[in-house]
């Protein structure tokens, strides 16, 4: 199969934004602000890898996913749990080891199973195994994907590559959805990536999609054409976001100079919203504050788990 390109930029005209999409969209950033507090408050163990600036990529794919679909997450994956259940109450409790976790307080917050959704910390391991995934739904022929998540920094794993040589081989219906936030952990990108993601699918004859975008409504509508063509006609698909991470890798690493970080944030989706929809915007922002405040208060106040006791 011969490897295809193509890009997704910004919008002439700005799009009505959905009110179920900025509530998501808001959720999940409060959400992550809010862990981030509470790690400096001295109420969280362990470690924990926020999404902010990136949260608009699951919000953008959530209704492109079938509930039959398999989701696999990574380390930075708190976005993709919200986009898929909604649950800020299972995650924090997760996270805090408190009663009603998503896995009894043992996975934290990198490593979550529910349903159809599993999430781990280990780069590039997601990948072979939704390739696995991927098999099994083409056999069961139900038009099902398996949808991996991975970063630009994962790019330097050897099973990325043998993955994407058996999707293309097997016409798996594999999407690889890369938030490519152009720094690996405290390495920027150019340091320890030759090339690029769209020479190295080609190189598999695998079809990529760039994303620039940070519309959510701009992206699913042209997404939403490739995708189902991957279930359509089974075969893998990698989708790149040019993204940013505006937090710190983990709690408080952050190495970027000001001027990187300062780069980041002009490009905040949070910003065009509220300067596209300042009333709508407001009144989400104020909703989503209260409900993460209040999740945080009934989880504090739950037990905790039999596995923390």
């Amino acid at each position: 199969m011969a490897a295809v390109t193509g890009q997704v930029g910004e919008p002439a005209v700005a799009l009505d934004v959905d009110r179920e999409d900025l509530d998501l969209l808001l959720l999940i950033r409060r959400f992550e602000e809010t862990l981030l507090d509470l790690f400096a408050q001295g109420k969280l163990n362990g470690t924990t890898h926020t999404c902010l600036g990136q949260e608009y990529v699951p919000v953008a794919l959530r209704p492109l996913l079938r509930d039959d679909d398999f989701v696999f997450s990574n380390h930075r994956g708190h976005g993709h749990y919200l986009a898929r259940f909604g649950d800020p109450e299972g995650l924090l409790a997760e996270i805090m080891g408190r009663e009603g976790a998503v896995c009894a307080g043992v996975g934290g917050s990198q490593h979550l199973y529910r349903d159809t959704y599993l999430s781990t910390g280990v780069q590039g391991e997601s990948l072979p195994v939704a390739a696995g995934m991927a098999l099994h739904m083409q056999r069961r022929g139900r038009g099902q994907l398996a949808a991996v998540f991975i970063g630009d920094g994962t790019w330097g794993e050897g099973a990325v590559y043998e993955a994407l040589n058996m999707a293309s081989l097997w016409r798996l219906p594999l999407l690889v959805v890369v938030e490519h936030n152009g720094i690996a952990q405290t390495t920027p990108t150019g340091l320890q990536m030759a090339g690029t993601v769209a020479g190295r699918a080609a190189a598999f004859g695998v079809r990529h999609v760039r994303v620039t975008s940070t519309d959510v409504a701009a992206i699913r509508a042209e997404l939403a054409g490739p995708i189902a063509d991957a279930r359509r006609r089974p075969h893998p698909l990698v989708v790149e976001f040019e993204t940013h991470r505006l937090g710190p890798h983990s709690k408080g690493d952050d190495t970027r100079d000001e001027a990187a970080v300062r780069r980041a944030r002009e490009h905040d989706w949070r910003e065009r919203y509220r300067g596209r929809f300042p009333l709508v915007f407001d009144a989400a922002d104020r909703a989503q504050r209260e409900r993460v405040a209040a999740a945080v208060r009934e989880v504090e106040a739950r037990p905790r788990s039999t596995w923390e006791r």
